[in-house]
């Protein structure tokens, strides 16, 4: 590469405060990249290929991912769609994500830094703020639903989903 070499800033936050001061503080020192999230960076900068040369034409046979049920729940990751008993839920990606995990079997505990890695692709850093926040958002929306599954704090650990309800039995959470 020839001629001067300019570093590249790369801001993530989904606070628009915090990339404005960004913005605004290195003004002038070279490009900054600025993203509200990981799917727009990774929009911006995408990974390279893993394929070898020449393999680029042909067809790529990918497994076919099935959807994950909790009792009534559907999750669908792959059709981007949440249904319970039948109607279509109205969750972020963020929220179908985070459910989906959760929802797939075998229903575990997720611990806070495998769930922010396998939803948000990133290293976990430390911060639960942005991990309590959706949690909190996908709660608020599961509380509306009538002996729906609801997402448990295991403290200072991480996320697990309620117990699904067993067929006939009339207690919620299906088990004692």
């Amino acid at each position: 590469m020839s001629g001067p070499e300019f570093p590249i800033v790369v801001c993530v936050s989904s606070d628009a405060t915090v990339r404005q001061r960004v913005v605004q503080r290195l003004e002038g020192v070279g490009p900054v990249v600025i993203c509200a999230d990981l799917a727009q960076l990774r929009a911006v900068f995408p990974a390279p290929s893993a394929e070898p040369e020449g393999t680029h034409d042909e067809p790529v046979e990918r497994p076919t991912e099935r959807p994950a049920t909790w009792g009534d729940l559907m999750v669908d990751r792959a059709g981007h769609l949440v249904t319970w008993r039948g109607a279509p839920l109205g969750l972020t990606r963020t929220e179908r994500e985070l459910l989906a995990r959760l929802v797939s079997p075998p229903i575990t505990l997720w611990s806070y830094e495998r769930l922010f890695a396998s939803v948000w692709g990133g290293a976990y850093l430390g911060d639960t703020a942005i991990l309590h926040s959706a949690v909190k958002r996908l709660r608020r929306k599961l509380r509306t639903l009538p002996d729906g599954p609801q997402v448990q704090t295991v403290r200072g650990v991480g996320y697990r989903l309620s117990v699904p309800p067993e067929a006939g039995d009339g207690r919620p959470g299906g088990r004692s």
